[in-house]
């Protein structure tokens, strides 16, 4: 990957167009993510009131329709939505939800998270773990679901939404707001997610990452695509 630097909202927009794939942490790629190439003053700056990549999330989620969720190595990352369609296409082996539970591909946990989501899609996660009772005492493994279902492509992280004060003041961090991608990308992704074989898209996926790495081990790689 070419070096750049981060230095506001639009440099991460167009990086994410321009390599498709972006992970926001560092990761087994040495020098893929957003923290290894943005300028320090836009990482995190407390109460400085300058924005970061933190509170760019939401806008950039919005004004590009990027996927952004837990897709590789249990890491949050963005996709931009042409590469998303590969990506899903290749992660769902071709099977949409409810045929992947029938055939018992998946847990029960995790069907039960992913209706509550397609039913009140977008819906933020303190809604979310209301609706679905995961609190103490009642359901558990929310946080594992929800990573499986990301990593999977069922379901991705649609916006990140701050909380106000009675003044009208924000405050904390964004919440994270969930949804599946056909409720968030809507025929742009449902046309085209199942076009192809999901051995085509892998194989596409992997080009592409040979492409961005040359020179990087290719089992690196293919480790990394999953």
């Amino acid at each position: 990957m070419k070096n750049f630097t981060i230095n506001s909202k639009s440099d991460l927009t167009e990086a994410i167009e321009e390599f498709g794939f972006l992970p926001f942490f560092s990761n087994s790629i040495e020098g893929f993510s957003v923290e290894e190439h943005i300028n320090p003053n836009c990482w995190y700056n407390g109460e400085s009131g300058v924005w970061s990549a933190w509170e760019w999330k939401g806008p950039v989620i919005r004004e590009t329709g990027c996927a952004y969720g837990k897709f590789f190595e249990k890491k949050a990352c963005y996709v931009s939505p042409r590469w998303f369609c590969e990506l899903a296409n290749y992660r769902r082996d071709g099977y949409d939800f409810d045929a992947l539970y029938d055939d018992g591909l998946a847990a029960y946990r995790d069907k039960v998270l992913y209706e509550l989501i397609e039913a009140n899609s977008p819906v933020l996660s303190k809604r979310l773990k209301s609706l679905g009772n995961y609190r103490k005492g009642g359901n558990k493994g929310f946080d594992t679901c929800i990573t499986r279902l990301q990593t999977r492509c069922y379901v991705v992280i649609s916006d990140f939404v701050y909380m106000r004060d009675k003044l009208g003041n924000r405050y904390g961090w964004g919440v994270a707001e969930y949804s599946t991608p056909e409720s968030f990308m809507g025929k742009s992704f449902t046309d085209k997610v199942y076009s192809k074989s999901p051995g085509e898209s892998y194989e596409i996926i992997l080009k592409h990452f040979e492409k961005l790495f040359p020179g990087t081990d290719i089992n690196k790689i293919i480790k990394f695509i999953g």
